[in-house]
């Protein structure tokens, strides 16, 4: 494997990491503080925006920042990475995210992995999960179209933080 792909790779890995850290620690964080489910929706959204700005910035030059198999989808299919790529980013992705939501669940003293209570099948939230997700393209290669880099990170933090309030689902727009 090339030196360049193995920096993009870990990249990603420790990209997507940090991402579901932030949004399960945050989660998990704003359930402790406060029982009120608008301020926890509202504490969550922060952290996330937050976070995932800081994680733009700090690897969008080394891999793209990519941190969702949907971005890398389009970018196989727009911008002409190889399959190996592709399928290399979605990999370090997949683990990164299930790694960063272990890491999130040990800190708070929770078992490592578990069910959640939560019910996630019904359609409602599956339609808003493809919604937040085709939003969340469509803000990226917006923006990158423009040729003006250096707004994606905050469009795309903003996009996602406030996407926590007009899905069902709270906007996750990430299948990894």
């Amino acid at each position: 494997m090339p030196d360049d792909l193995k920096k993009r790779l870990t990249a990603e890995f420790v990209g997507t990491f940090f991402l579901l850290l932030a949004v399960v620690g945050s989660g998990i964080m704003a359930e402790n503080l406060s029982t009120d489910v608008g301020l926890q929706l509202l504490a969550n959204s922060f952290a996330t925006a937050g976070a995932l700005t800081c994680l733009i910035l700090t690897f969008g030059r080394v891999s793209g920042a990519h941190f969702n198999p949907v971005v890398t989808l389009w970018a196989r299919l727009e911008e002409g990475f190889s399959n190996r790529a592709a399928c290399s980013y979605v990999a370090a992705q997949v683990a990164g995210g299930i790694l960063g939501v272990i890491a999130a669940n040990i800190i708070f003293d929770l078992d490592a992995v578990y069910w959640s209570t939560k019910d996630r099948s019904d359609p409602a939230l599956w339609l808003s999960e493809v919604i937040a997700t085709f939003g969340l393209l469509m803000v990226i290669i917006g923006v990158v179209r423009t040729r003006k880099d250096h707004w994606v990170a905050i469009s795309v933090a903003a996009y996602i933080g406030g996407a926590y309030f007009f899905t069902s689902s709270t906007s996750f727009a990430n299948p990894a």
